[in-house]
C-alpha cells in the first residue's frame, strides 16, 4: 500500500512541474501520420488553443511519436533546409538555429514536442517530456514553418494538420 501512495505522489508531482498555464487549456486538433520519402515513421499531433485559429496568433505544440530510429544529422539537415525555403533572409546564425542544435538521435517509441507560447514568445524542445532548451524571441514560432509554411516539409501533412 506504501508502495502505491508513493508512486500515486510521484505522479502528482511530476504533473505539478511539468505543468505551464500557457499550453494548459490547448486541444488536439488532429494526427497524421509522418511520411518521409513514401515510408511512415510515426505520427504528428498538433495542439492549440482554437483548432480554428491561425497557427501563427495562439499557444501551439507538435508532438511527433516514432515508430523508427532517426539519426540527429536527419532532424538538423531537414530543419536548415526548411527554414531556409520558408523563412526570407534565413541565416545559420539565427536564433532559430538555436533549437535546430537541440535535436538528439530518436529510437522508436520516442516523442519529441515542440511548443509555442504566444505570451512569452519561447519556443520549447523536449524528448520523452524531458526539456532540451527553449528561446525566447518574438520570431520564436516562425520555427513551425518547416511543417506550416509555403514550402513545408510534407505538404499534405500541413492540409491533414491545420485541416486545410
Amino acid at each position: 500500500m506504501n508502495n502505491y501512495f508513493m508512486q500515486l505522489g510521484c505522479i502528482f508531482l511530476f504533473l505539478i512541474l511539468n505543468s505551464n498555464p500557457a499550453y494548459a487549456n490547448m486541444q488536439k486538433c488532429k494526427t497524421a501520420p509522418l511520411v518521409v520519402t513514401a515510408k511512415t515513421v510515426g505520427t504528428v499531433s498538433y495542439y492549440a488553443d482554437n483548432c480554428h485559429q491561425n497557427w501563427e496568433s495562439q499557444n501551439i505544440q507538435l508532438d511527433f511519436s516514432y515508430d523508427q530510429n532517426i539519426p540527429e544529422w536527419a532532424f538538423k539537415k531537414a530543419a536548415n533546409y526548411y527554414l531556409k525555403k520558408n523563412i526570407s533572409n534565413f541565416a545559420n546564425d539565427s536564433v532559430l538555429n538555436q533549437i535546430t542544435e537541440l535535436y538528439k538521435p530518436v529510437k522508436k517509441g520516442d516523442l519529441y514536442s515542440l511548443a509555442y507560447s504566444q505570451m512569452n514568445q519561447q519556443l520549447k524542445l523536449s524528448l520523452n517530456q524531458k526539456l532540451l532548451g527553449s528561446i525566447t524571441d518574438p520570431q520564436a514560432n516562425q520555427y513551425f514553418k518547416i511543417w506550416f509554411g509555403s514550402s513545408p516539409f510534407n505538404a499534405k501533412l500541413k492540409q491533414q494538420l491545420l485541416n486545410q
